[in-house]
């Protein structure tokens, strides 16, 4: 037994009728990027990683002399441009999406207050539409008539 099981009181032999999980869902410890901001992040990954290929195979390609040194050079310099450009984008469409969609970190922001409101009058809405489904059907909201 090992110093766990003796400390737990629980047999080896416990253990064999368990199965094991390969997968084990943790909490995300922060929360989910937006989806345009993702898409950009994504895009400026892909065009970063490219690029540092580009560039690889252009450093290779000096070294043995081949006659594609020059040009993956000269594609590399503007493949670095592009990503540059890339991972600003990732910063600007974050930047909007903050602002459209009223992301503050002030807790008293406006935005917050306006989410509240509008999921007050949408629970209100759903009261009332219960309500008067009930009322349709003759029933008096309870589960017996008796």
């Amino acid at each position: 037994m090992d110093t766990d099981e003796r400390r737990s009181g629980v047999q080896a032999t416990s253990y064999a009728n368990v199965p094991r999980q390969l997968w084990v869902e943790e909490p995300a410890v922060s929360r989910r990027m937006a989806d345009p901001v993702r898409t950009a992040a994504v895009r400026a990954v892909i065009i970063a990683s490219l690029t540092m290929i580009q560039g690889m195979i252009a450093f290779l390609c000096t070294l043995t002399g081949a006659w594609l040194a020059f040009p993956m050079v000269l594609s590399s310099v503007g493949s670095t441009v592009v990503a540059t450009w890339a991972v600003l984008d990732v910063w600007v469409t974050r930047q909007v999406w903050n602002q459209r969609n009223g992301v503050v970190s002030i807790p008293s922001s406006t935005a917050r207050q306006l989410r509240r409101e509008r999921r007050r009058v949408r629970r209100t809405a759903r009261a009332a539409a219960r309500q008067a489904e009930r009322i349709r059907r003759g029933g008096s909201g309870r589960l017996s008539q008796a």
